[in-house]
């Protein structure tokens, strides 16, 4: 985590505040409650750093002991804020509709309240003092929390084991205890990182005001507050507690944003962790590739790692199939490559090029106009409140730099070129107003409006008929022939795979099994895995009095796949070597290779 110079001051200064706090009243506490009559009011001097205050008591000293008594306030209002809000945040998730509305009504109204004027509204009822100026900053930082909370729990209420667990009956505290506040933990104890700093600099600020701690009781605000009044005649008198509040304040904040940074990058170690990806890949750059990647791992934290050290080139004219079953990790390779990995995943790769550049180095228009993407479903790639046309002349006008009337001309060409009948009346259409063919043959003009060098087609006729299935492979088959481009074609339908692509690359718990061309892909397929696969395809001469071929077992989840084999419990072939070593990606053939130690 203390990779950066923010980082490194943050957790420094955290540090040294903590210290203070544990150290200050021992050593320092007879010096701060010391009177000296004859030492009143006095500025710098060497027996007195910062000056002395109306009873003679060195304010140096003082400061330094009010580091324990600024921190514990601070930590007691940031937990009354963060508890509070959380709670608040949280009911919307489990509540009857109308009471979650209600609930929700009220964290916006507290949200849209200053803090300030929230914080002091409460410490005025609850009464002067220490325990009024805590409870008002904790309710000027629940709005925040429950905001926050509200948001996170929105995702997590809508999930299906959410769902099952009120179909049980339940009961909503144990939902909320259960199944929603662990899953949103995380990034809330982040939060209440950087939320101490605030809860500090509030204190400080309602102490200054004369509404928190009073006398004798002190703490940096209130030494502020006594020392301000002889700011112009010793300002040094002031400076000791303005800073203290200051590197206090700044600590905690840089401290909360590296923890956050680190947590969104960084994967816990698992169990099931695995050492990190070799420094060198294991395959050789291939000459006039359009992609070529190498050791293209996708983690997310937890150490969940659902792609490992994928490995694959797709060469100009050549549609390459992506194959395995759900979860195997296709769509997520394919996210990885056209930089798209949601928040909070992190890509490591070896190398990974596009027409032989490196493709971190890409530009944002360079990178827009050599990559198109094809997406399962049209409608999540088209605004749905946009004209066709409109969006399809946007790729022009913000790769391209062209003018509106050339991007309009060229969308309605591109529309024609993909086959959609009228494209000048097409392109005056919004999304809706079209079938799923024909979105889906606009998605695709929409990846042509460039020239794009790769296309990358994300099962783009899963949600579409046979008819127009095979209309929409039969455009992408004409469109890799006509551009040149190369294709990654990514399906879990082996059949459609064995029709279309010229190689085939198979995809099992995150990592290639297998790659071979697509014409000997029913004789010569060697992985277990993929013969598997093969057989589980029913055609003509199927035995339809028997059951249908399947795979026993199922696929282990990203977070459980261990150091061998991922299919060895699947396996009939599986030995023990398999369950403890991982069998690496070896040449078997000419253009044909397999991860498998019972492959000879």
């Amino acid at each position: 985590m203390l990779r950066t110079p923010a980082a490194i001051a943050g957790a420094a200064l955290v540090t040294l505040m903590l210290v203070l706090a544990v150290i200050g009243p021992p050593i320092w506490g007879e010096a701060a409650a010391r009177v000296d009559a004859g030492a009143i009011l006095q500025g710098s001097s060497a027996a007195h750093p910062l000056g002395t205050d109306n009873l003679g008591r060195d304010l140096l000293a003082r400061v330094l002991v009010a580091s324990r008594y600024s921190l514990q306030l601070a930590i007691a209002a940031a937990l009354i804020g963060a508890i509070a809000g959380i709670v608040l945040g949280a009911l919307p998730s489990v509540l009857p509709l109308r009471a979650g509305r209600l609930v929700t009504g009220t964290v916006n109204a507290l949200v849209a309240f200053p803090g300030l004027l929230l914080a002091m509204f409460t410490a005025v009822v609850a009464g002067l003092g220490a325990r009024g100026a805590v409870l008002g900053i904790g309710a000027a930082i629940a709005p925040g929390f429950a905001r926050l909370t509200q948001t996170l729990a929105a995702s997590v209420a809508r999930a299906d084991y959410v769902a099952a667990a009120r179909m049980l009956r339940v009961p909503r505290r144990r939902i909320l205890a259960r199944h929603v506040l662990p899953n949103i933990a995380e990034p809330l104890i982040l939060n209440l990182t950087q939320a101490l700093g605030g809860a500090l600099l509030g204190l400080a600020g309602m102490s200054f005001l004369g509404l928190g701690v009073q006398p004798p009781d002190y703490d940096w605000g209130r030494l502020l507050f006594d020392g301000f009044g002889r700011i112009y005649i010793h300002p040094e008198v002031a400076l000791g507690p303005a800073a203290a509040i200051a590197l206090a304040g700044i600590g905690f904040n840089l401290l909360g944003d590296a923890l956050a940074r680190h947590a969104a990058r960084t994967p816990a170690p698992s169990r099931a962790a695995e050492p990190r990806p070799r420094p060198v890949p294991d395959t050789e750059p291939e000459p006039g590739a359009v992609l070529d990647a190498a050791g293209l791992t996708v983690t997310f934290p937890g150490g969940v790692t659902p792609v490992r050290e994928v490995s694959l080139t797709v060469r100009p004219g050549e549609i390459v199939g992506l194959v395995g079953e759900s979860g195997s990790g296709k769509s997520l390779t394919a996210a990885a490559v056209g930089g798209l990995v949601p928040y909070p995943g992190t890509v490591h790769h070896e190398r990974l090029r596009l027409c032989g550049e490196d493709m971190a180095g890409l530009s944002r228009e360079r990178l827009g106009t050599s990559l198109a993407m094809v997406f399962q479903d049209p409608m999540a790639s088209l605004n749905p409140a946009l004209k066709i046309g409109g969006q399809l002349a946007e790729v022009a006008v913000v790769h391209q730099n062209a003018t509106r009337d050339e991007a309009r001309r060229r969308a309605v060409d591109r529309l024609g070129h993909v086959g959609l009948p009228e494209p000048g009346k097409q392109a005056g259409r919004h999304p809706h107003q079209l079938s799923g063919g024909m979105r889906q043959r606009a998605v695709i003009a929409m990846g042509l409006m460039g020239n794009p060098k790769l296309i990358i087609a994300d099962e783009p006729t899963t949600a579409l008929d046979v008819t127009v299935q095979r209309q929409i492979l039969r455009l992408l088959r004409d469109v890799v022939d006509e551009s040149g481009a190369g294709a990654l074609f990514i399906s879990h339908d082996i059949a459609v795979v064995g029709e279309l692509c010229d190689r085939v690359v198979v995809m099992y718990a995150g990592r290639v099994v297998e790659e071979l061309p697509v014409d000997r892909l029913a004789k010569d397929a060697a992985h277990p895995y993929t013969q598997a696969l093969i057989a589980s395809l029913p055609d003509m001469d199927t035995d339809r009095s028997l059951p249908l071929a399947s795979i026993p077992g199922r696929q282990p989840a990203p977070a459980e796949v261990g150091f061998g084999c991922a299919f060895a419990p699947r396996c009939p072939l599986a030995t023990a070597r398999c369950t403890t070593d991982r069998p690496p990606l070896e040449p078997h053939g000419h253009d044909h290779r397999v991860a498998c130690w019972e492959v000879s």
